[in-house]
């Protein structure tokens, strides 16, 4: 049964109790992350996140630890492009227990200099292990082409300069001005009753005021760039990483239920077009896929995959064909393939939901996308709605244009007999016409 409260200090708490289950999972979302960061901060909102953990005015780091680690259970956080997440599991004997922690993790942070200073360095290493990684080089040289001068396309960790130049300060300064009541979710899911974790929750956060009438969240963001084309960046690797990137729709879009039934036809698992065509027909890839990453302000489908240099072109090419005939209704899905995708999106929907992490996210994140809870029988009638009018519409709306503008990142060693710049560039200009 999910439930609704909004306290005196306007934080949001959501809640769905599941009686069948031992465990609590709790989150504490806020509508705070790289979007808020000054250009030259980039990495701030992610340092924020990291420190929080390190130490409150009455417990050190080695103390929360410990805590959580006694209660049996476990206790993180995370940021991404919209907003930073600080979560716990639970048995349901100790959720108040954790609660409390998180209260005091967000409300009494000290934020040591040392421990500080320790943080910046783990992050330093944690960007540099992440360049070394060729798929994840390739998605996040997607994002940043793509959406150049946007913080959609700034890396959430920023760059090695960008952290070395942080300071405490600076933290703090950011927590006071992003993290007010008022962009505040705490979510529960699991074995919980909803007034009493309302009532701990204003125990544990009793002393974060409402904030001023003026300035009252977010600015309103302006209208996202994005740039089309071709970016490569060469490493010593034998095999040539794509990341191809499609405009699409933000979060919140009505036409996302048809995104996601376009994206699973394409190259959501081995039944997939991609997958059956370019690797189990022609063999030139070991794995390829799509997803769709959507946001507040903007949205990506994005297929990704690897091939050796010397089939990249051939790859590509393929892969552009497909996506051009499935989006413009050249090679239209047909009812097998629909009621494939469908099938696997509520299975993967409610098996998922199974995993009371996974149901405390969808209550805190429809929450701050929506401002409601959205029933999974509503997903699931949504989704079953979607058919070939449903894609036909959507190619002559918004898709066809957008396949005029699509951008590729390709991490792979130098190897210009076989692929460039120019090359990919002349593949997608023959593709436009």
């Amino acid at each position: 049964m999910y439930k609704k409260t909004i306290l005196e200090n306007g934080i949001r708490v959501v809640t769905e109790t599941v009686d069948s289950v031992r465990s609590v999972s709790m989150g504490v979302v806020i509508d705070a992350g790289p979007q808020d960061e000054a250009p030259d901060q980039s990495g701030l909102a992610h340092l924020v996140e990291h420190i929080m953990f390190q130490g409150t005015s009455s417990r050190d780091a080695i103390q929360i630890a410990r805590m959580i680690d006694s209660a049996g259970g476990q206790m993180g956080g995370f940021t991404t492009r919209d907003y930073t997440c600080y979560s716990a599991t639970v048995l349901d004997d100790y959720h108040t227990y954790a609660l409390d922690l998180l209260g005091d993790i967000l409300l009494n942070s000290i934020f040591p200099d040392d421990s500080l200073e320790r943080e910046k360095l783990a992050i330093m290493r944690e960007i540099d292990g992440s360049r070394d990684i060729p798929d994840e080089r390739a998605h996040d040289l997607l994002k940043s082409f793509a959406w150049s001068g946007h913080p959609l396309g700034r890396p959430i960790a920023g760059t090695p300069d960008s952290v070395r130049m942080l300071t405490r300060e600076d933290v703090i300064y950011f927590v006071h001005e992003n993290y007010l009541p008022t962009r505040i979710i705490i979510a529960g899911a699991g074995n919980v009753e909803h007034e009493d974790f309302v009532a701990q929750v204003r125990d544990a956060f009793w002393r974060m005021l409402h904030p001023p009438p003026l300035p009252d969240g977010k600015e309103v963001q302006e209208k996202v760039p994005y740039q089309s084309g071709v970016v490569i960046e060469h490493m010593p690797v034998s095999q040539a990483y794509f990341s191809i990137g499609i405009r699409a729709k933000p979060y919140a879009h009505p036409d996302r239920y048809g995104l996601y039934v376009l994206n699973n036809v394409l190259g959501s698992g081995i039944s997939s077009r991609l997958f059956r065509r370019i690797r189990e027909e022609r063999g030139l890839v070991y794995e390829i896929d799509s997803d769709y990453h959507a946001y507040q302000d903007d949205g990506m489908l994005i297929i990704e995959g690897s091939t050796s240099p010397e089939y990249l072109m051939q790859v590509l090419g393929l892969t552009l064909v497909e996506l051009w005939k499935l989006m413009t209704g050249d090679d239209a899905a047909d009812e097998d393939e629909f009621w494939k995708a469908k099938m696997n999106i509520r299975g993967q929907h409610i098996i998922s939901g199974e995993n009371m992490g996974t149901r405390m996210s969808r209550l805190a994140t429809q929450e701050l996308y929506f401002g409601r809870h959205i029933l999974t029988e509503d997903v699931l009638s949504h989704i079953e709605t979607v058919d070939a009018g449903v894609f036909r519409r959507m190619a002559d709306e918004s898709l066809t244009d957008a396949l005029r503008k699509i951008t590729i990142a390709v991490v792979g060693p130098e190897m210009p007999e076989h692929y460039s710049i120019s090359s990919v560039q002349d593949l997608l200009d023959s593709f436009n016409k």
